[in-house]
């Protein structure tokens, strides 16, 4: 069964960063559509940032300059790196896969990581 495992969630002051990552079993990330979505509390759910199979992103306003989102094809992980955090960054952060669908259509999801960043 495919699956994607998360890590790399944690507390953080405001301005520090962290690094996210989510492992693909089973399947090669390199060519499909990934993204990184977070929800926080009495907010809907908010896709952050996205990458395709050829290598290119697209940011939410919110997070553009300041998150990066990549592949290790070697490894077969994603990664969101996460700089000059705000607090309003807190909140629970999942990836997602497009696999055998169409790009966009997210039918695999991690099981979610928990960002906190105090102000």
């Amino acid at each position: 069964q495919v699956q994607l495992v998360e890590s790399g969630g944690g507390s953080v002051q405001a301005g520090g960063s962290l690094r996210l990552s989510c492992a693909a079993s089973r399947y090669t990330i390199r060519t499909i559509c990934m993204a990184y979505f977070r929800q926080a509390p009495g907010k809907e759910r908010e896709r952050v940032a996205f990458i395709d199979g050829v290598g290119n992103t697209v940011y939410a306003n919110s997070v553009k300059g300041r998150f990066t989102i990549s592949k290790d094809n070697a490894l077969n992980i994603l990664h969101l790196q996460m700089n000059s955090l705000k607090f309003e960054d807190s909140a629970t952060y999942y990836c997602a896969a497009s696999v055998n669908t169409y790009c966009g259509v997210y039918n695999l999801w991690g099981q979610g990581t928990q960002v906190t960043v105090s102000s």
